[in-house]
């Protein structure tokens, strides 16, 4: 499983020989804790809003906080890790989202989950979630698309293995005693964040490159040049399509098992499909950060990514003719491989955009963009769900919502590959034929 640590030079396998026993096992189960546990939320749907006597829409702000605070204090993640370390973001985080998970279980009220799940839990996520991810391209340089999709595969097996076990627990213990037994799961991420140690080389060559000029004179001029990406057209471009990207992409997860009941599958197989999902998540997750680590589609992994998103956002469009469980498995096959394929993707097309030294920083922003259509597309969802009686319009939601953010980013990774390949000025490719053999 850890040959891509073979693939570097002696100094690079130096570096990483101790990984396979640490920092990418706890890496993968800091995504299997985080992002499995909020797609797992779903699950709970169905659970509070016959608990509580909530509409869709009231219900659907649970899912949509989680989300929400994770992605909207991503930066605050970023920070950490830069001030501290990854190791104290990542603990940190661990206990804060255990803490809300344990709370919930004691809530008499939507109101109070909103802010022990939504609030408390969610920015516990973020503080491991975002240091997590970054911290895996300080580690690979080479095959860094195959590392993120190993490193993210978490997501996938968590969600797997967790959808029918948390079936299961609500069935035995009601949601309660399930949100109880979560919090001691999440609270492993202590354990996650304990293995994760620290990179010294890199920062060596940062001290190397601030002692040839680069150091600036402040703390003011550090924070200014931490996030110089921003003015970059190629991030500015990213980033729009981002945010349509986030306002589908979460709907699915949110509404699929509430779907699947209203067809009138049993409460089993609509978790068997989370299930589904989430395994075919990992191929996607896998085969894509493989596959673009090849020499042919290296150049072209941005297009690779606009493919991905292309293809989930028609899934979406063709959710609503599925009535049954045998033809929505087909869905949740085609879902969660080019999900799996676009998530694993986005730290490695970032990095491509800004460059490495900027990654912690720019996946902050990128997940910060996704926090607001994080938190107002589930319950848009729902209210369509209310309003229109059926889930069509939820899904033609989210389907067009991702075609657009993929038209967004073709029209970006298009005007960036021409300017890429406009030829030089004639004045200035003289000056270039002069200057050559001077030197």
């Amino acid at each position: 499983m850890f040959e891509l640590l073979l693939v570097g030079g002696p100094s690079e396998l130096r570096l990483l020989s101790w990984l396979p026993e640490a920092a990418v096992p706890a890496d993968i189960n800091d995504d299997i804790v985080c992002l499995c546990v909020c797609r797992c939320i779903s699950i709970f749907f169905v659970e509070f809003q016959t608990h509580f006597g909530a509409d869709y829409a009231a219900t659907a702000w649970i899912h949509s906080l989680v989300d929400c605070t994770t992605m909207l204090c991503a930066p605050v993640g970023s920070l950490v890790m830069n001030r501290w370390s990854c190791r104290v973001s990542v603990m940190l985080g661990g206990l804060l989202s255990s803490c809300g998970l344990l709370f919930s279980s004691f809530s008499s009220s939507l109101e109070l989950l909103y802010f022990t799940m939504g609030i408390i839990t969610g920015l516990g996520f973020a503080l491991c979630y975002t240091p997590a991810i970054a911290l895996v391209g300080s580690y690979f340089q080479r095959r860094k698309a195959l590392a993120y999709g190993l490193a993210m595969s978490g997501s996938g097996i968590g969600t797997f293995v967790l959808a029918p076990v948390v079936q299961l627990l609500i069935e035995m213990y009601s949601w309660r005693g399930a949100l109880l037994v979560l919090s001691a799961f999440v609270a492993n991420l202590c354990v996650c964040g304990a293995l994760l140690r620290p990179i010294t080389v890199q920062e060596e060559e940062e001290e190397e490159e601030e002692e040839e000029g680069l150091k600036p004179s402040s703390e003011k001029q550090l924070c200014t040049s931490e996030y110089r990406f921003l003015l970059q057209p190629d991030f500015l471009g990213m980033a729009s399509s981002f945010i349509f990207l986030a306002s589908g992409c979460s709907l699915p997860f949110v509404y699929l098992v509430p779907y699947a009941l209203s067809t009138g599958i049993s409460h089993q197989h609509a978790a068997f499909l989370m299930s589904i999902l989430g395994v075919i998540d990992i191929v996607g997750n896998i085969t894509f950060g493989w596959l673009t680590d090849r020499r042919c589609l290296k150049p072209l992994r941005l297009f690779c990514y606009v493919f991905a998103v292309t293809m989930e956002g028609l899934c979406c469009l063709f959710a609503p003719l599925l009535h049954s469980f045998a033809l929505l498995v087909p869905f949740a096959v085609l879902y969660g491989y080019f999900d799996g394929a676009y998530v694993a993707l986005i730290p490695v097309v970032t990095s491509d955009v800004v460059g490495a030294p900027y990654l912690s920083s720019a996946l902050g922003v990128v997940y910060f963009l996704h926090a607001v259509p994080f938190l107002v597309s589930p319950p848009i969802g729902g209210w369509l769900v209310d309003f229109t009686g059926s889930y069509t319009a939820t899904f033609f939601l989210s389907g067009g919502a991702m075609l657009v953010s993929a038209f967004v980013l073709a029209i970006v990774t298009t005007v960036r590959r021409c300017h890429r390949l406009r030829p030089l000025p004639l004045s200035l490719s003289k000056l270039n034929m002069v200057l050559i053999p001077a030197s």
